[in-house]
């Protein structure tokens, strides 16, 4: 088996090992409702393009692996699944059905004011994957740092 056949397997085993959930506000659930096995397979494969991208360096505009920005990694981890989603954070938020409770998949956005700034997608456990900024690499941040949760605006859902 290709190496990058048995990371893709793992990555998926791995992404349905893993499940938690956000809410809106200062403290996160502790867990998700979620079983295991009751991911999509487009989130499954969200999740998986995602996780392919850490590492990846950022670049502003970027939505390819070879650089990535915030808006663009959710672009391409979507489009891999299939769903287009508009390019920048903030027409993310404003066009996306908002979700109350974050499944894997789902995402996360961030700013001041009612205006995304910033946007990851949920991974579970309380974590995000998303492109942290110039000079930095798409990374999977825990979510009970006290400045996602100063900044979080709410979540948005678009797979099924």
């Amino acid at each position: 088996m290709p190496a990058a056949l048995g990371r893709f397997t793992f990555a998926l085993m791995m992404l349905m090992w893993l499940s938690g959930c956000a809410s809106r506000g200062v403290t996160l659930s502790e867990e998700s409702p979620v079983p295991r096995d009751g991911l999509s397979m487009e989130r499954m494969l969200i999740l998986a393009h995602a996780q392919q991208a850490i590492g990846t360096p950022y670049r502003f505009g970027g939505n390819t692996p070879d650089g990535l920005d915030c808006s663009g990694l959710v672009e391409m981890a979507y489009r891999a699944a299939g769903m287009r989603v508009p390019r920048t954070a903030d027409e993310q938020f404003r066009a996306l059905p908002a979700a109350d409770m974050p499944k894997p998949g789902d995402l996360l956005f961030f700013g001041e004011r009612n205006k995304a700034t910033h946007v990851g997608i949920y991974r579970g456990n309380r974590q995000m994957i998303h492109a942290p900024g110039s000079g930095r690499a798409v990374a999977s941040v825990p979510l009970d740092v006290d400045y996602w949760q100063q900044r979080f605006l709410g979540a948005a859902t678009l797979a099924p």
